[in-house]
């Protein structure tokens, strides 16, 4: 069997499988065989339906690590699919299929990538490992944080990490994430007086009290990024208050918002701030943080050298470094790894009605990280 037709090969059994989060569904059965016929370890970490997989060949340093997940989203209505999301099917040069660009076509790759690098060169320098979860599309409690701390208290650090994310957006190469803004989220409850609207005087309507605190919110200067993050955002996600009647002053308003925040900024002072504009309007209120990410950067060094020039060889592209995007497992593995990249497939379809990745692009990917390989552990 070809290079080209084992990493579609893989692919398709992996998205064949229904592995919608946080069911792995026998998903990283399939990639501890083929690891555990190269000669890695491997170690199921489980918690609460959620599967981890450990896997590791070798013990000497630099360790690397290729990080994904094998947990898919919900494929939503299935009549308005062209095939079955879960039955992998080829068209017009594509395969379609949920998971099949977020993130099993890039599981494959580093599958393949590893197998045939460890059998080139069995005599490489340092360690191999391959971090899998089944908990990344969803609540992301039981899944890589917990392998993080499993490695931590065995005093395992990782001193290569590429991501597996789709990061690509035009053409596959275009894109790389050398970083991610944190993520800070806050549940507020406004509490007022309810009344009739003919009755102003007599209620307390929490909407009007929160407007001017409001206003100072938006048009406050949270900072202003730097070379590698944009500013921080705010922006309102949910709000809502009354029961629908028209003629009913509403007693609590709800409101869901986030923040993206750059390094310039910290959790620790965007609660203050928020809290302050609250405070001045003398509002009554409960306000809930969670916390979600903390920013992260990975800055020059060789693992932005490796890839970057595997990128280019492969696709004759100028990879983009950008820390743009939502948050990623790179928020855990940050705690343990000196270097962390993400780079895979093209990303227009991900989370989308037929989903579908450009079959081509797949033995591409393949190349890059076992290029990648090569350029860190054969020194």
């Amino acid at each position: 069997m070809s290079s080209n037709s084992s990493v579609i090969d893989i692919a398709k059994r992996l998205v064949s499988l229904k592995s919608i989060t946080p069911d792995d569904a026998g998903c990283q059965k399939i990639i501890s065989d083929i690891l555990l016929n190269i000669g890695f370890k491997c170690k199921t970490i489980d918690k609460n339906g959620v599967t981890n997989l450990w896997a590791i060949r070798g013990c000497d340093k630099p360790l690397f690590v290729f990080a994904g997940h094998t947990d898919v989203v919900p494929a939503g209505k299935i009549e308005e699919w062209i095939s079955d999301p879960f039955v992998p099917t080829e068209r017009d040069n594509y395969i379609y299929g949920r998971g099949i660009s977020d993130m099993k076509g890039s599981i494959a790759a580093f599958l393949v990538a590893t197998k045939e690098f460890v059998e080139e060169y069995p005599k490489h320098n340092g360690s191999i490992a391959l971090l899998i979860t089944s908990d990344e599309e969803g609540d992301a409690i039981n899944g890589t944080s917990l392998v993080c701390d499993y490695l931590r208290e065995n005093d395992i650090s990782i001193d290569f990490c590429v991501v597996g994310e789709p990061t690509s957006e035009k053409k596959l190469g275009d894109i790389c994430k050398n970083g991610r803004r944190g993520s800070l989220s806050g549940n507020l409850i406004l509490n007022g007086i309810q009344g009739h609207v003919a009755y102003p005087q007599l209620a307390l309507n929490p909407i009007h009290s929160f407007s001017p605190a409001l206003s100072d919110i938006m048009n406050y200067k949270w900072d202003q990024g730097n070379e590698y993050f944009p500013p921080t955002t705010f922006q309102i996600s949910n709000i809502h208050s009354g029961n629908g009647a028209t003629n009913v002053i509403p007693g609590e308003l709800e409101v869901k918002f986030n923040f993206r925040f750059s390094t310039e900024n910290t959790p620790d002072n965007l609660k203050k701030v928020i809290h302050s504009i609250l405070d001045k309007y003398k509002l009554k209120y409960k306000l809930e943080w969670i916390l979600n990410g903390e920013p992260f950067i990975t800055q020059n060094g060789s693992l932005i050298e490796a890839i970057t020039k595997s990128i280019l060889e492969e696709t004759n592209i100028k990879t983009t470094l950008s820390t743009s995007g939502g948050t990623s497992d790179g928020r855990f593995i940050t705690k343990i790894s000196k270097q962390i990249i993400e780079f895979g497939p093209c990303n227009d379809t991900i989370h989308k009605v037929n989903e579908r990745i450009e079959i081509s692009s797949l033995n591409i990917l393949k190349n890059v990280y076992k290029s990648t390989l090569k350029k860190l552990l054969l020194i």
